[in-house]
């Protein structure tokens, strides 16, 4: 049976809900400002995936396509366009909304942007998790690479890479 879910690319519409979903998922540290949520949707809708269900957002991932292996601090200041393949999209947030926690939301926006990562022939995907979120992203094919240099938000971060099993672009 097909998921009532739909995963769509992120709207200037969403905005004040993604705000508002950042702000309830996230510290004042290591949130991500309204302005920057902003910015994201202009500038990298095709990595910026929402979740609705019945017109209602049910949760969000977003990160630009980058060259490097690992997240790093200087994604959270200013995001330029994606390119048009290779490297790897660095999610910022994974967000999911308090009313459709555990039920799959955060697994099913995962499994979207692997589809879109492998569609845009990039050779994974990496974030940035606090040590309890391991197992979660671990569940969902990402490994540990372990502490990151990130010090985002004055926190301590580990390394999660997926690699892309069918990029087409290794020298």
């Amino acid at each position: 049976m097909k998921s009532p879910i739909k995963i769509r690319n992120a709207q200037l519409s969403d905005w004040e809900e993604l705000v508002r979903l950042e702000s309830l998922n996230f510290s004042e540290e290591e949130a991500a400002s309204p302005a920057a949520l902003k910015e994201r949707i202009e500038r990298i809708a095709d990595t910026f995936l929402v979740a609705e269900l019945h017109g209602q957002i049910a949760g969000y991932v977003v990160g630009p396509a980058v060259f490097s292996r690992h997240l790093t601090d200087d994604l959270f200041a200013k995001v330029t366009a994606n390119p048009k393949e290779g490297g790897f999209i660095a999610i910022q947030s994974l967000s999911v909304s308090p009313d459709f926690q555990g039920q799959g939301v955060g697994t099913l926006l995962l499994a979207a942007l692997k589809e879109r990562a492998s569609q845009q022939n990039r050779q994974g995907i990496n974030l940035t998790c606090h040590d309890d979120l391991l197992p979660y992203y671990e569940m969902n094919g990402f490994r540990d690479e372990g502490i990151s240099d990130s010090v985002h938000g004055g926190a301590v971060w580990f390394d999660m890479v997926w690699e892309n099993l069918r990029y087409e672009g290794a020298l």
